[in-house]
């Protein structure tokens, strides 16, 4: 029989190490926390998971079919044979435990107690999905601690009544404030800042696009994107397809003065320089700018390709130049939206608009909490 032991940091790595060497069929015959009981093998200390390619059994491992995958010739064992085969694993574990007393006591203690301390197959489906969709281990155990509260066994085995449940949750979560909302003959002055390259241009013509084209909006831009070699010109070529007025700023006398030329729109959207969150001065320039034109909003651009550390720094950052809401890009690139629920509870700030590509004035959208939860979990959220 094949049977193969990894270990890693965390069960996403094991996972992953199990795919790689053994196939995206194989089999998780067991998964434990090195040095903790069973219901804390998700707590971020060192995961043992024993997985094989040629034991059948019921795979806890999210299908991820290839289609150059030979189809499988092997057989499932038998269940009493199964049952043969884990007792005799757990009794060799045992036996090769005697250098730590400590850990013989655990392994003792942990098949008398792993009936009751295992994950239900859903619940375990469910933290494999979570995980998949970049869903920090942490939060993933705090979605599935949440849920567990209130429900039967009978419950806790339904896959999707469980999914459904973490998809309210997230929905709790996700706080969206909604689109710009515009007031004909009120002048309203909304910003775009954030780090270099993520997308805060293109995402300023989509907004002028259909505020102007669709809604018939008065729309006029105001670039201060001057150190980016042809920001300028990538705007004002956008400008002039749309037919909008265009002004390019520098210093906050030039923006009073640009402000004041178009004063009589509806709707001024400024595009900025992006900016490294590590950048004091250029954050206190970019802060002075947006206070001389009175912004009303001010919408953090962050990619959601990005890291989690990377958009949690850039949040609290422009968070100092009046930042009111952040406005997520590039899902279409991205292979989980998990990773931007640690940015929302720490930044405590409302997603405006997400965007899913490079199209204009298409692929942008006022953002929805029950999207954007199935868009973490998968679209078979009932």
């Amino acid at each position: 029989m094949d049977v193969k032991t990894y270990r890693a940091r965390s069960l996403q790595e094991a996972l992953q190490q199990v795919r790689r060497d053994l196939g995206p069929d194989a089999s998780v015959l067991h998964t434990r926390e090195i040095g903790g009981g069973m219901l804390r093998w998700i707590s971020g200390r060192q995961i043992e998971v024993t997985a094989s390619a040629t034991i059948k059994v019921p795979s806890r491992l999210p299908a991820k079919p290839s289609p150059f995958a030979p189809p499988s010739t092997t057989k499932p064992l038998p269940p009493a044979d199964y049952d043969d085969f884990r007792a005799k694993y757990r009794a060799d574990l045992k036996g090769t435990a005697t250098e730590s007393d400590s850990l013989v006591e655990h392994l003792s203690l942990e098949s008398e107690k792993s009936s009751n301390d295992e994950l239900p197959e859903a619940l375990f489906q469910l933290f494999t999905d979570l995980i998949d969709a970049e869903v920090s281990e942490e939060v993933a155990r705090e979605l599935l601690d949440r849920v567990r509260t209130g429900l039967s066994a009978i419950d806790l085995n339904d896959r999707m009544l469980v999914k459904s449940r973490v998809a309210r949750l997230l929905e709790d979560e996700l706080q969206c404030c909604g689109p710009i909302r515009v007031t004909l003959g009120v002048r309203r002055v909304v910003a775009l800042v954030g780090p270099t390259g993520v997308g805060k241009t293109t995402t300023i013509a989509k907004l002028a696009a259909n505020f102007h084209l669709r809604e018939k909006q008065r729309v006029g831009l105001i670039t201060v994107d001057t150190y980016r070699i042809a920001a300028v010109d990538q705007l004002r070529t956008y400008a002039d397809i749309i037919d909008l007025p265009m002004e390019v700023v520098s210093t906050p006398r030039e923006m009073r003065a640009a402000i004041a030329r178009l004063s009589d729109l509806d709707l001024i959207l400024m595009d900025t320089a992006g900016h490294s969150p590590q950048d004091d001065l250029r954050i206190q320039e970019l802060k002075a700018m947006l206070n001389e034109a009175r912004a009303d909003e001010v919408h953090v651009v962050l990619s959601s390709v990005a890291s989690t550390a990377s958009m949690k720094q850039a949040a609290e950052r422009f968070a100092e130049v009046g930042a009111t809401s952040l406005l997520l890009t590039k899902l279409d690139e991205t292979t989980g939206l998990g990773s931007i629920l640690p940015v929302l509870r720490s930044s405590k700030l409302p997603i405006s608009y997400i965007t899913n590509g490079q199209n204009v004035p298409e692929d942008i959208a006022s953002a929805e909490r029950r999207k954007l939860a199935r868009a973490i979990l998968g679209a078979d959220v009932g």
